[in-house]
This record gives structure tokens, C-alpha cells and sequence, in this order.
């Protein structure tokens, strides 16, 4: 049969659907959180491959405001829930679904793409470039302790239902949303994320709780998590699973961190998904004790590149031409010429001999800055052609804190 292509229509959502459980396993997901992406997809920036009536691929975008380095929330489309069928494999459905959607990108004049990924090796050859690491750990609790902050004590914690407190934690993020590159703005419903909780997904620990911290009756911070008891011969051995935190202040921050830390029966925290540049690495006393790990978290797409290259500040002054690779998006290749500092950028075609050579696969991965063009080069991935020049562009490209994505999409 002939392979369609078209956007999706709200009565094929299903089936649609259904192929991306498929291809995830094959196990259907809870009622609550199918529903959540439902009322979530944007259905006129979704497409699927039909053969017949039958669907073979899948691939979505919501439409995001990241935050770029000097705090510009820039409109991105945000690559979700891409499928092929077992059946349709290295037939181009993936191929097709790419050209396809980074084409409508650019026509709705967004100047990123971006995503997670679940192989990690797919999406390079489509000009994708892991540009920030999460941090995960599993923390003694019993064995390790904390080095709080002035102000600590006097911040008040109230338990709370998460639902009725949503509002709260929500204004909370918003306000940090500026400060860190790869956060995204939470658009309407985007809201209900933080509180999915099946309890057919919890493997034994409690339902979803919330501490909020107060000062003065308002919110300066908040923490989701759930616990988890175990015992190991007749001696408590539980686990605090940390789902979510924020804080507005030091003080705040540390004072969820010791309630996390103190909880009765517990002996370890877990920790999913944070900044490698965490606070709470600088307050413990033993950080070998918290079995800390990396991986790879968010991938960014250039999709304009001079659009996005000029939408973000850099650290230090840069003058350099880059000369650019891209074949899947050639209207980004060739001669770049990019001058900015802190204060704003300018980025434009040129002729001139350029400085440095790279993809724009790179130039994903070090847009954020957290990672280093410096590092990419050693890697033989960026090629220096004027002495000097890497230095100068690699430190224009850093971030004074590590880039993050708060949550999946």
C-alpha cells in the first residue's frame, strides 16, 4: 500500500496513540496519564503515516518558550512522542516525519527544535545536539549530612495535598524559569505534569506528597515526592523518592533538604533529573556516599540559525565566522558571521574567511552552554582555522549556570 503523510485529526487520536505504545513496549499506559496527553497534543503540530487505516509513524511538537542563555524565553518547538512502526522500519517513515516537521518549524518561524530522546544515536544525523546533562543520585541519609544555609531556620514547611497547593508551586517555577537555560515556560495544563501519579506506576511507594515552604505566608519553595517503606531485618530501610524542587532562596532550599533528609523510617533519597550543578551537592558532608550519575538530557535543533544564534546572550565578547554544516536544513549552511556579548548578538551571511568549522549539530549541542565548543573540538568535532579563535568562542558560549530541563515531554 501507498505510505500518507498528514497532519492529525482528532478522531484518528487513538489509533495514533496506540502505535506509540506499540512501539514503546507494547504496555498501555495508565488511564490518567493517557488522558493528560491527550488533552496535551496540539493536533495541527502533529502528523502520522498512514498506510490505509492503519498507523505507522508518529511525531508531535508543542509549542515552548526555552530559556537561552541571558534569560530570552525563545519560541521552540518541543519534538514529542516519535514512532515507526516494527513493520515500517528503514523505509523512511522517520526520514519523512523529520523533513516534514522541522520544515513546519521553520514556516511557524520557531528557531529551535528540541527533545529527549529515547535512543540517543537517532537524531544526530537530523542536526540534533545533546546540550544539557541530568543529575541523578541515591543518597545515605543516614550516613550523610547537611551544611545549611543562614536563614534555614527560619523558614515554616507545610504538607499539603499537591493539588490543592498547585497554584503555589507553580508561581514558584515560573519565577525560576528565567534563571536557568533549558526551562521551559509551563504553559496552560502544562500544570497537571508535575501531579500525574498512577497508582498503577507507585511499585509500592505512597501517593504523590507536597512541602511547601513559606515565609511570611508566602511561598518561597516546594518539594514533591513519595516514600517508599522497606524494612531489612527488622530495621527501617525506606526510600524518599524526590520527584520535584524548587526554591526561591538558599534558605529555602536547604530547609526542604533537611525535611527530606530527616523523614522517619527513611534511609536514603533519591534524586532524579537535576542540574549537574545542584545545590544540594555543596551542603553534604560526604558527596561519595550519594552514588551521583550523568546522562544525556536535552537535544537542540537549530532550526533558523542566524534567529537563534542572535536570541541568546554569551559571556564574553565574540567575533568569529563560522562555517557551517547541515544537509539535512541547508538553508543553514555555509558562512556565518556572529559578533555579541552580554548585552546582545548579531549574526548574519558573510563571505569572509571564516574561523571556525563545525556542524550545526555543534552548534546544538553548545547552544545552552553546557557544553564546552572547546570539548567538542578535542573530539575532533569543531576544527579551529584562525589560532585563537576557539578560546574566544568557547567562552562566549558558557553559561554561568548549567543548563537543565526540568521535565520531560
Amino acid at each position: 500500500m501507498t505510505m500518507e503523510l498528514r497532519v492529525l485529526r482528532p478522531d484518528e487520536w487513538d489509533r495514533w496513540y496506540g502505535q506509540l505504545e506499540l512501539a514503546f513496549g507494547g504496555v498501555p499506559e495508565a488511564p490518567e496519564e493517557r488522558e493528560l496527553w491527550q488533552a496535551l497534543t496540539e493536533y495541527e503540530r502533529s502528523l502520522g503515516v498512514w498506510e490505509g487505516d492503519t498507523c505507522v509513524g508518529t511525531a508531535g511538537a508543542f509549542t515552548f518558550r526555552l530559556t537561552v542563555p541571558g534569560g530570552a524565553a525563545v519560541p521552540t518547538a518541543g519534538v514529542t512522542m516519535v514512532s515507526v512502526a516494527p513493520t515500517h522500519r528503514r523505509q523512511g517513515v522517520l526520514t519523512s516525519m523529520m523533513r516534514r516537521q522541522l520544515d513546519d518549524v521553520r514556516a511557524w518561524g520557531e528557531p529551535l527544535a528540541v527533545l529527549t530522546a529515547s535512543e540517543p544515536a537517532i537524531y544526530g544525523r537530523f542536526g540534533y545536539g545533546c546540550a544539557t546533562r541530568q543529575l541523578r543520585a541515591e543518597i545515605d541519609t543516614e550516613r550523610v549530612r547537611l551544611s545549611l544555609p543562614p536563614g534555614t531556620d527560619d523558614v515554616a514547611l507545610r504538607l499539603a495535598a499537591p493539588a490543592d497547593v498547585s497554584a503555589e508551586c507553580e508561581a514558584v517555577y515560573a519565577r525560576l524559569v528565567p534563571e536557568r537555560p533549558g526551562m521551559l515556560a509551563r504553559r496552560p495544563g502544562w500544570e497537571r505534569l508535575p501531579l500525574l501519579d498512577p497508582p498503577g506506576e507507585r511499585e509500592g511507594a505512597s501517593p504523590l506528597r507536597c512541602v511547601l515552604a513559606e515565609r511570611d505566608g508566602e511561598a518561597v519553595g516546594y518539594a514533591l515526592y513519595a516514600t517508599k517503606p522497606e524494612w531489612r531485618a527488622s530495621v527501617p530501610d525506606g526510600t524518599v523518592q524526590l520527584r520535584d524542587i524548587g526554591a526561591l532562596d538558599p534558605a529555602a532550599y536547604g530547609a526542604l533538604w533537611r525535611y527530606l533528609f530527616s523523614l522517619d523510617l527513611m534511609s536514603t533519597l533519591t534524586v532524579v533529573d537535576r542540574p549537574v550543578d545542584d545545590t544540594w551537592q555543596y551542603l553534604v558532608s560526604d558527596v561519595r556516599r550519594c552514588g551521583t550519575r550523568v546522562r544525556d538530557g536535552l537535544y537542540v535543533r537549530l532550526v533558523e540559525l542566524g534567529a537563534a544564534l542572535e536570541a541568546r546572550t554569551y559571556q564574553a565578547p565574540v567575533d568569529v565566522v563560522l562555517e557551517v554544516e547541515d544537509a539535512f536544513c541547508p538553508w543553514n549552511a555555509g558562512r556565518w558571521r556572529l559578533s555579541g556579548d552580554a548585552k546582545g548578538a548579531v549574526c548574519s551571511r558573510t563571505r569572509d574567511t571564516p574561523d571556525l568549522a563545525l556542524s550545526v549539530r555543534e552548534l546544538g549541542a553548545a547552544y545552552l552552554g553546557g557544553e564546552s565548543l572547546a570539548s567538542l573540538a578535542a573530539a575532533g568535532r569543531v576544527r579551529e582555522l584562525r589560532r585563537g579563535a576557539l578560546a574566544e568562542a568557547s567562552a562566549a558560549f558558557g553559561s554561568a549556570v548549567a543548563p537543565w530541563l526540568p521535565h520531560g515531554f
